[in-house]
């Protein structure tokens, strides 16, 4: 039977709203229907209601430019960290890679925030120095109206401590920008007071309160953030199990080279070809008794073992000369720092020098304040998990020199070529590097050069690409330069690579064995000689690859590949330049050096 229609046509409602009106009430009980004529009574006895005041919009969320200049990794994270901060305090911030960086668009900026780190003497890394010079230029833009901080990590052990963010920090003024905070110089143990500084600037940078406060938050772009998030590898140290230790060298080279190859329990850290692996090392325990013995404190066996595993026991930099001073008020020492002299004195010695040359007496804290925590040591990964599964393998070349009068060595090349051994365990940490990496399109030639230990992630490359062309794709040519001292004793890999020739996994290969005639020959200089099809390649869309030493050889390969552009195609100097600088910004030109 069809249901009586409680609402008559003629009440002041149209059929939609009648129907509506029909069915709440209908299936409503008498309850229900009693509740609701008092409460509409209620309404209408208190008179006509206030409209409701139309929202006021909310604020555009404040933009933040996020500034980095990184060489191994530190600095591009805490501008992550930065960003995801700044999100949550209702900015919109954008990261910049100084590498990207268009400079003259800075004046348009209204906040900045840059994180640089330092490299070598006093130098910004080398994925910056275009825009850091363009910065530092006469055409650099006026920053009126900009607010900026910036965040300095550098080594103490360096003479030109944060030189790269001092020098940021002064030129953003000088260009008419205003410091929001005060710069802040970090050390190797940076992240707890990185923290900090994050968090004052972002309230320093913050607009000033107002009584609309509502804040537009910008998600887009945000979609699937966390899910990405929880992709990323794990960095967090892990313990790994020595399964193979050998010495590339031959017995009669001066020099150790260690291929290390590590197994883990629970599967290998999900690395890429390119990234890096951390060793947490210990001290030489021989160095660490010495110390304790200039100290007077022989006999403290809790302290041997954090000097040995937790402390920097060998650096030695003007800030830990004063921090001797402070602790002891050792008076031959002050004299020192007083006279000028101490960044001379302090060069090539070490914690026990210091301690040897200036008695003093000296306790456990002393000890601790003196020193800083033992930072881990990174090392490119010379395999692909491709090819070797749960396992990572490095090439570790064992440092050891001589230095008034004491024999000195590496704290972690060392322990892991005169400590450590098969069955062995190394704790350990996973450092990505998504600076450097194969091309998407695995069809793309790659030039690779790598002298010495610098050869280590290309041999992961090969590795990778021989996998990949076994899963039936396509590959394009690759070709490797190689340098050290002699053929006999330091061709690192030799049979690898001769295997690798056979099966076309990689392409050619030239080498330069310094040491082997009268006049040295190094990588850069068989890249001149082969410039013809150096040029060739690189217009063909190869991309060019560089890892080792950055203080030399890094700058002398640029330079040849310059050369090597300005005679090939008759370019000017500034013109073979800027061919240079248009693949280093097409990221075709990429760099691991240290």
């Amino acid at each position: 039977m069809a249901r009586h229609a409680l609402i008559p046509r003629n009440s002041p409602f149209d059929d939609t709203a009648r129907a509506s009106l029909d069915a709440v009430l209908g299936a409503a009980s008498p309850t229900q229907r009693a509740w609701l004529a008092g409460f509409l009574a209620g309404l209408d006895a208190a008179g006509p209601q206030a409209a409701a005041a139309p929202a006021a919009p909310p604020k555009a969320a404040e933009p933040l430019a996020i500034l980095y200049a990184s060489e191994s990794g530190n600095c591009e994270a805490l501008a992550g960290t930065i960003a995801k901060l700044a999100k949550k305090s209702g900015f919109k911030p954008k990261v910049i890679d100084f590498a990207d960086l268009d400079v003259a668009s800075l004046g348009q900026e209204k906040r900045i925030v840059a994180i640089a780190a330092t490299w070598g003497e006093g130098e910004p890394p080398a994925r910056a120095v275009r825009a850091y010079n363009e910065l530092m230029g006469e055409g650099a833009p006026r920053l009126e109206g900009v607010t900026f901080g910036v965040l300095a990590l550098g080594d103490t052990s360096y003479a030109e401590f944060c030189a790269t963010g001092k020098a940021l920090d002064a030129r953003f003024e000088a260009l008419g920008a205003k410091r929001a905070v005060d710069r802040a110089d970090l050390d190797l143990d940076f992240e707890t007071p990185a923290a900090a500084w994050i968090r004052d600037t972002l309230k320093a940078l913050a607009p000033p309160p107002s009584a609309d406060n509502v804040v537009a938050v910008d998600f887009a772009g945000r979609v699937g953030t966390d899910d990405a998030e929880d992709a990323e590898p794990s960095r967090e140290p892990v313990l790994a199990e020595v399964v193979d230790h050998v010495n590339l060298n031959s017995s009669r080279s001066d020099k150790e080279t260690i291929h290390l190859a590590l197994e883990f329990a629970e599967g290998a850290p999900a690395y890429e070809p390119g990234d890096s692996l951390e060793i947490y090392p210990e001290n030489d325990p021989a160095l660490v008794d010495d110390i304790l013995a200039a100290a007077g404190l022989t006999g403290d066996d809790a302290l041997r073992r954090s000097l040995i595993a937790e402390r920097d026991v060998t650096t030695l930099s003007a800030t830990t000369v004063e921090r001797f001073v402070k602790a002891t008020g050792q008076a031959e020492a002050k004299a020192l720092i007083d006279s000028g002299e101490v960044r001379s004195w302090i060069e090539g010695r070490q914690l026990v020098d210091l301690i040897g040359a200036f008695p003093a007496a000296l306790t456990r804290e002393h000890l601790e304040a003196i020193t800083r925590p033992l930072p881990p040591r990174a090392y490119s990964i010379a395999s692909s998990r491709k090819e070797v599964g749960d396992e990572v393998h490095l090439a570790i070349v064992a440092v050891r020199y001589e230095s008034h009068g004491r024999a000195r060595s590496g704290v972690a090349s060392v322990h892991v070529a005169d400590r450590i051994r098969n069955g062995a365990k190394l704790k350990v940490k996973l450092k990505p590097n998504r600076h450097f990496r194969l091309p998407n399109d695995p069809a793309q030639d790659i030039i690779m050069v790598g002298p010495g230990t610098g050869v280590a992630p290309f041999r992961a490359f090969v590795q990778e690409r021989r996998a990949i062309e076994a899963g039936g794709r396509d590959v394009g040519r690759s070709w490797l330069f190689f340098g050290d001292r002699h053929f006999t004793h330091d061709f690192l890999y030799q049979l690898e690579w001769q295997e690798a020739l056979e099966d076309k996994s990689l392409t050619r290969i030239d080498v330069a064995f310094s040491r082997d005639q009268p006049e040295k020959v190094y990588v850069q200089d068989r890249l001149y000689e082969h410039r013809k099809e150096l040029v060739d390649w690189l217009d063909g869309g190869a991309s060019f690859y560089v890892c080792g030493d950055a203080t030399r050889m890094a700058k002398d390969v640029r330079n040849a590949v310059v050369r090597a552009y300005a005679e090939v195609k008759s370019l000017s100097d500034a013109d073979a330049e800027s061919a240079v600088a248009a693949l280093e910004r097409s990221h075709r030109y990429q760099q691991d050096v240290y």
